[in-house]
């Protein structure tokens, strides 16, 4: 603990190689099930042997599935969070829709873990114009789907410069007060994404430098990675290239040079909690009802 330089958040997107966008639009598929599952343990179990925690934002249908998997991770002192419960794309669903996704989510992951969710991530970090206020009106207290990324064609990114945690009315200053933002982590200068596909593009090492830079300027690193990245990929026609770069024995070995660096890595909650000021997560009543 003394010799960590600060900490830092290495978040998962808790979704199998079948619950992508990649997979879903390709033209072919794989008879294998439970793409990413492998990943799922050995990244629980690589944080436990270093006494490290995370945040898992989970797509809540793996519950219909494998619920002793993400019970695991509530089980192993990680923070659940949501990722919608079938990991659609927020902006082709209708507002009810999208309503339901967040709402059926938390109270899924609930039900099966017996402890609040209030963080939320969308996939493939796609919000829309009410996307605050949905949050607020599910039960949620943070989100962290806005990438301070420079634009890239084919891409996200160009819409925020938001770089630390802050209340959401710094990205939509309608936003409701009690909502806050954790934005995922750039590179400093280069505004590229530190995690994701651009781990496996540019390495650990690209990673680790601008998680350094980050905390010089006192700002907490927030990473993410997929468990499906961590395991070998089924070959399908369609799924773009990109996808299978750098996957399987390569990702894990970079996932152990980052959490081998001098950071003390800890949930995404505790660090909202203690960067936004009078922030408090929302509170459940007697009667269920949710409260900010």
């Amino acid at each position: 603990m003394s010799d960590a330089v600060g900490r830092a958040v290495l978040s998962i997107d808790v979704e199998l190689f079948d619950q992508t966008p990649a997979y879903r639009s390709a033209a072919g598929t794989t008879d294998q099930r439970g793409v990413g599952l492998n990943g799922l343990e050995w990244f629980r179990e690589t944080l436990g042997e270093r006494g490290a925690s995370t945040t898992c934002f989970v797509v809540s249908s793996l519950l219909d599935r494998y619920p002793d998997h993400v019970e695991a991770l509530a089980d192993a002192g990680f923070e659940i969070a949501s990722h919608t419960h079938s990991h659609e794309l927020l902006s082709e669903l209708s507002a009810d829709r999208r309503r339901e996704e967040l709402r059926d989510s938390r109270e899924r992951l609930e039900s099966l873990t017996g402890e609040p969710v209030t963080g939320f991530r969308a996939p493939a970090f796609d919000i829309t114009d009410d996307h605050f206020d949905l949050l607020a009106e599910t039960g949620y207290g943070y989100d962290s789907s806005v990438v301070a990324s420079r634009a890239i064609p084919g891409w996200y990114g160009g819409e925020y410069d938001l770089e630390a945690p802050a209340p959401a009315t710094a990205v939509d200053p309608d936003a409701p007060a009690d909502v806050a933002e954790l934005p995922a982590s750039v590179m400093p200068g280069l505004r590229l994404p530190l995690t994701g596909t651009w781990l496996r593009f540019f390495g650990p090492r690209y990673t680790a430098l601008g998680m350094r830079l980050l905390a010089r300027r006192g700002i907490v690193p927030v990473l993410y990675v997929h468990p499906w990245e961590l395991v070998g990929l089924p070959n399908v026609e369609g799924v773009p290239a990109r996808v299978y770069y750098h996957t399987g024995e390569w990702m894990r070995e970079a996932l152990t040079y980052l959490l081998d660096q001098p950071f003390d890595f800890v949930t995404a909650r505790s660090v909202v909690a203690d960067a936004v000021p009078d922030w408090a997560p929302p509170t459940t009543s007697a009667d269920g009802h949710r409260e900010g």
